[in-house]
């Protein structure tokens, strides 16, 4: 299996600690940093331990697990460790864990004194396919995903489907969901080949398909003023219904989950609004309806949705701002839905 290269940095897939061995020595850093929560801690760093010779050479900062983590305060201790371990402006953050980990990661790099490089090892499938490729970093505030941020490209990415053996499988399908993303936006063939697939466990093909997939978008459009923003389909309801999830709920959704459901609604908008064909809805809501079980939105108000989706950054002028499929595999940008349409999705989705 190939590299694959981004505009400015390389994705790793074979051998990728060997290759992220050769990449330190070769970056001359001065010092060495893993970020990593309790989680990614007990599976995944005995993986480095074992495959990387100079692994005792990493100071590690740890952080608690989930997505209650990914704010400024946890930040703010990210950055007191990194002073107070001397890091200067040559240092390296390795980001080793989910899209907690690497969106966060990433924004703490990005930010300390005004910037030190960062790679990430995605241990999860979901930050593998989705969070750890196209430079956005972030984190949430006063429960608004992804709020505060920047674009700042990592300097590699290494993926290794070794770490993918130390989930349990609902975090495989959380990771499944942006994978069927990329097939509807973009490639109705991979959309086939994931029907056709076992996705509990999904090959390394399908994997390299789907970052390939991400990657060619966020190249062409790095900054999302245009294609970038097919990657969103989804994830106007699906965040709103997520927020909401982790306020609520105890035991929240997870991101794909909450996806899942967000495509569904927005599959049904996408045949009201931008002419997907009846077939294709059906489909869409057969084949996600199979992986993921249906949620109750009966603590969710839809007003208070709505208002969640308003905060999101993707809207224009106050309006709330949609990717939409036209077919499966093709998709149409900044659709401005209604509060009003965007209530009827979620009770199309409530009846199902």
């Amino acid at each position: 299996m190939k590299t694959i290269q981004s505009d400015t940095y390389p994705i790793f897939f074979e051998d990728s600690i060997a290759e992220l061995e050769k990449f330190i020595k070769a970056g001359n850093y001065s010092r060495s940093f893993i970020l990593t929560d309790e989680n990614t801690s007990v599976h995944c760093m005995p993986l480095i331990q074992a495959q990387f010779e100079g692994h005792e050479n990493f100071d590690i900062i740890e952080v608690n697990a989930g997505e209650e983590s990914k704010t400024i305060d946890f930040c703010i201790g990210i950055w007191k460790m990194l002073i107070d371990f001397e890091a200067d402006r040559k240092a390296l953050l390795v980001n080793l864990g989910g899209g907690v980990i690497t969106d966060m990661g990433g924004f703490a790099a990005s930010t300390f004194k005004r910037g030190i490089d960062f790679v990430h090892i995605p241990t999860t499938l979901l930050s593998q396919v989705d969070a750890s490729v196209g430079g956005k970093t972030g984190i949430d505030l006063d429960n608004v995903k992804n709020i505060i941020g920047t674009f700042t490209m990592p300097k590699a990415v290494f993926i290794s489907n070794d770490f993918l053996k130390t989930l349990p499988e609902r975090q495989v399908l959380s990771g499944v969901a942006e994978m069927l993303k990329h097939g509807l936006i973009m490639d109705a063939a991979y959309w086939e080949a994931l029907k056709n697939s076992d996705l509990s466990a999904p090959s390394a093909e399908l994997i390299y398909r789907s970052v390939e997939i991400k990657n060619d978008v966020v190249t062409e459009d790095p900054k999302e003023h245009g294609i970038r923003k097919a990657l969103n389909f989804g994830h106007t309801i699906g965040h709103a219904v997520e927020t909401n999830s982790l306020i609520n709920d105890k035991n929240p959704l997870t991101h794909g989950e909450a996806i899942a459901l967000g495509m569904i609604c927005e599959a049904y908008l996408s045949h009201k609004k931008a002419g997907l064909s009846s077939e294709d809805l059906n489909e869409i809501v057969k084949v996600i309806g199979d992986l993921y079980p249906k949620y109750s939105l009966a603590n969710a108000n839809f007003e208070t949705l709505c208002s969640i989706m308003l905060k999101d950054k993707k809207n224009q002028n106050g309006k709330i701002n949609c990717t939409l499929l036209t077919s499966i595999g093709q998709c149409s940008l900044d659709n401005i839905c209604t509060d009003a349409e965007l209530c009827e999705s979620l009770s199309y989705y409530a009846n199902l």
